[in-house]
């Protein structure tokens, strides 16, 4: 037994507001669907889940780097030669762009996005159906 709100059913929990509401549980969010879709071949809309992910977990690290002068310390600390570097962070577009261009897909692999905990979803479908 437990907490109603430190408990998950049918993939919600509740919040501890006075007057409790559902809210989907986080860990149901990513892998809850997944496993409810497991039957479906919808491999692309995966994929398309997993890029649009990964590019919007780029684009919180740009905006998280604040200033040119920081976003060109990390590139180069990622791997990117000092030019390409400067280049890429004072180019004046927009994090959406710059989180989608090859410098920072170069700077923040996919290898380096699951090491910080992001789950590949069409690798867990891939895993989920083929198991059922």
């Amino acid at each position: 037994m437990g907490r109603p709100w430190k408990r998950r059913f049918l993939g919600y929990r509740t919040t501890t507001n006075h007057k409790p509401r559902l809210k989907p549980d986080p860990q149901s969010v990513i892998r809850g669907w997944g496993h409810y879709y497991r039957l479906a071949n919808v491999e692309e809309v995966f994929e398309e889940l997993d890029q649009w992910v990964r590019r919007r977990l780029r684009l919180l690290l740009w905006r998280q780097w604040k200033r040119p002068r920081t976003r060109a310390k990390k590139l180069r600390k990622r791997g990117l030669d000092e030019d390409q570097a400067g280049r890429s962070a004072s180019n004046g577009r927009g994090p959406w762009w710059n989180a989608g261009s090859s410098h920072i897909n170069q700077a923040v692999q996919i290898s380096t996005l699951h090491q910080m905990g992001l789950v590949n979803l069409l690798q867990q479908h891939r895993r989920l159906a083929y198991t059922s």
